[in-house]
């Protein structure tokens, strides 16, 4: 294998590690984790020459796509009747594993305090409307991905560097009038739920590492807010 060769393959190994992470920390199954990934790189796949090469940091759009089918798991759940394939043998979604699950590698009681450390933080400063606590609790390189799905209009790529991303959660989920943010439980894990008129308009979930917050998911799809109503 050439030197060239070698750093390409070290570049894709690097990305599906990345893509894991996020997927692993959502979930906390590898077997999740795994589905995630491989239905990202389907719908890379799917896309034709032309479309792929009008993407200028597949890795930008990879790690979209990967928090999107995450957000899709969240606010959805139950797999299907046949998840697995379709028509053509296709796979169309990743099936979901009920959390938490037995296979659960890495992820024990201590790292689910950590992270409900972590996420309670976020959330109370989302709650208190502290925009400079907020910061404090993001990753230098966080980034935050929100799914409108369509129905409201929300940055659809995703947004990376605490400051960047604290900019976005304050408008997103702090300066809303009329919107009352909730401590819930997203996935299984602490969240926060946001509600206007008792309705859920925004579930959030975090990615933690450490003592910060590396991602955060935003649902606003009213479709998908369903199940918090």
């Amino acid at each position: 294998m050439t030197e060239a060769g070698a750093e390409s393959l070290a570049e894709m190994l690097d990305e599906r590690q990345h893509l894991l992470g996020i997927a692993l920390s959502m979930f906390g199954s590898d077997t999740t984790a795994d589905h995630v990934v491989q239905e990202t790189y389907r719908r890379w796949y799917a896309l034709d020459e032309e479309e792929r090469a009008a993407i200028a940091v597949p890795r930008a759009w990879l790690t979209r796509t990967a928090g999107s089918i995450c957000l899709e798991l969240v606010a959805d759940p139950a797999p299907d009747p046949d998840p697995d394939h379709v028509p053509g043998g296709r796979v169309t979604r990743a099936q979901p594993v009920p959390y938490p699950a037995s296979h659960q590698a890495g992820y024990g009681p201590e790292m689910r305090a950590g992270h409900e450390r972590v996420a309670r933080r976020f959330a109370a400063a989302c709650q208190a409307g502290d925009t400079e606590a907020l910061r404090e609790v993001l990753a230098a390189d966080a980034i935050v991905v929100s799914d409108g799905g369509g129905k409201v209009r929300v940055a659809v790529r995703p947004t990376h560097g605490a400051d960047a991303v604290a900019r976005v959660v304050t408008a997103l989920l702090i300066d809303q009038p009329g919107t009352e943010p909730a401590i819930g439980s997203v996935n299984g894990r602490t969240g926060l739920v946001l509600r206007r008129a008792g309705k859920a308009v925004a579930v959030v979930s975090v990615s933690v590492a450490g003592a910060e917050v590396t991602a955060v998911w935003i649902i606003l799809n009213p479709d998908k807010l369903q199940r918090w109503r």
